[in-house]
């Protein structure tokens, strides 16, 4: 019988049904961070449990350590508090802790990948909603509360109900200066917030078969934004390539035995899908949100929607909130709204190829006068390969602070913040009240290359245009 890739790997998973209808999966890669962990340490020495497989564990800093200071201690105590314990934690129990002595530090998304441990057919669990960006590989990966960091940590399982599957097919070719975070984006806007819910989403199609990985993490990434469980794209070529020489990834003969065995994973042909959306990649456009969830976005050439023009009850009250709080006209253009922040970063688009790509164009230009601007490697080790590329620099002399490796603004669990009702383009992953550190800051999503374009002008533009993008 046919199955699809997220069959396959709940069934090698499984270790036994429960009585509540849920399964027992087993988890072949953890991976933790400083927010979500120390919790689940303390209640495990509370019920005197001990790591049972340290060695499929991964410890990273990420959401606290703040990105314009890195010698200790730290301005914030808590921040240095959270890493202190995450030090302590990791050293009592043998889990491998990428500190940012390592050089291997980052965001916990970016650095699974770029160490090899993120692999095609397996279970990958972290304490965070965006573990879902793993997906990109073929793997199952699953967002998890503190209590089922806790449960992975002593048993190496959890409790899973399962899902349906919808496979998301995205055809033929997209526009010269649209991305893959336009992609995602249109794609939530299309199913919604909810549109998700109960789902794990396989993405698929020619745009998706073309994309690098570093774009079918960011695809994956969003996946939860929209409210599935999981992403996942389909092992192929493109996965592999990226995948061989990384440290934790096989080795020699090894390798060809993993390969062939990454294979076995992918869908079959004629399997089930619960659902089956198929969307046109030419009617992709730049995409910017002006609302208060990812699901609130709009083309760069669109209008601001207008409560008044819907009949729908649910629908009037969600935009009349939503521009109450972000100060938007309804029916303006979306274009030409003045911006006060640019943050480029986040593991959505953190990665060294949203730093070329920006770089390839920001070159000789200056970010706009009155405009902070930010750009934030997602992990220590695409900070090196910017330098070594001179990309940093570039940014630099555009009239960006570039910082070290971090979550940054993304979700201002540190010192990037915003302040009172600034205004900020970026180019993370949600764009809740709030979110990025200011009870009253406001944010617009969209690509880095849109980011760019918002910060030389000093407001949301169309960056084909801001650069003359043409490939």
């Amino acid at each position: 019988m046919p199955k699809s890739l997220f069959q396959k790997v709940w069934d090698a998973h499984t270790v036994r049904k429960l009585a509540n209808g849920q399964t027992q999966l087993l988890i072949g890669t953890h991976l933790i961070h400083e927010v979500t962990s120390p919790q689940a340490f303390g209640m495990m020495r509370d019920l005197g449990l001990k790591v049972l497989m340290p060695h499929r564990t991964f410890a990273t800093v990420d959401h606290i350590v703040p990105t314009d200071q890195f010698a200790e201690p730290y301005s914030d105590p808590l921040a240095q508090t959270m890493m202190e314990e995450l030090r302590k934690n990791c050293a009592a129990t043998g889990i491998t802790f990428f500190d940012r002595a390592s050089g291997k530090q980052g965001i916990v998304h970016i650095v699974g990948p770029e160490q090899g441990i993120t692999q095609p057919g397996t279970t990958i669990a972290c304490g965070d909603s965006h573990t879902s960006t793993h997906g990109a590989f073929g793997a199952i990966a699953f967002g998890i509360g503190t209590s089922q960091v806790r449960d992975v940590l002593a048993t190496q399982t959890m409790a899973l109900g399962a899902l349906k599957v919808r496979r998301i097919n995205v055809t033929g070719k997209l526009h010269p200066g649209v991305y893959a975070k336009d992609v995602i984006l249109h794609i939530i806007r299309t199913l919604g917030v909810n549109g998700g819910t109960g789902f794990a989403y396989e993405y698929a199609g020619e745009v998706l078969d073309r994309f690098t990985m570093e774009e079918r993490m960011t695809v994956c990434n969003m996946s939860i934004e929209g409210g599935a469980r999981v992403g996942y794209v389909n092992p192929d070529e493109t996965t592999f390539a990226y995948l061989k020489g990384r440290p934790y990834a096989p080795k020699a003969a090894a390798w060809y035995a993993a390969v062939a065995n990454w294979k076995s994973f992918a869908s079959d042909a004629g399997c089930h899908y619960d659902d089956v959306v198929n969307i046109n990649a030419s009617e992709i456009a730049p995409t910017v949100t002006w609302g208060i969830n990812p699901a609130q976005g709009i083309s760069i050439n669109e209008l601001i929607p207008d409560a008044t023009k819907t009949e729908v009850a649910d629908e009037k009250a969600s935009i009349d909130e939503a521009l109450a709080y972000m100060k938007l006209k309804p029916g303006a253009p979306i274009k030409g709204t003045k911006i006060d922040v640019a943050f480029m970063g986040s593991c959505t688009n953190g990665r060294l190829s949203d730093f070329q790509e920006v770089a390839k164009y920001l070159k000789g230009k200056r970010v706009a006068p009155g405009v902070k601007a930010i750009a934030v490697p997602g992990s220590q080790g695409v900070g090196v390969l910017c330098a070594s590329l001179g990309i940093d620099q570039v940014f630099r002399d555009a009239g960006f602070e570039w910082r070290e490796a971090g979550c940054s603004m993304c979700l201002a669990m540190n010192p990037d913040k915003l302040i009172g009702d600034q205004l900020c383009a970026s180019s993370s992953n949600r764009n809740f009240k709030g979110r990025q550190g200011s009870p009253t800051g406001r944010t617009l999503l969209m690509s880095p290359l849109m980011v760019a374009a918002a910060a030389v002008t000093g407001a949301v533009a169309d960056a084909r245009e801001v650069f003359a993008v043409n490939n």
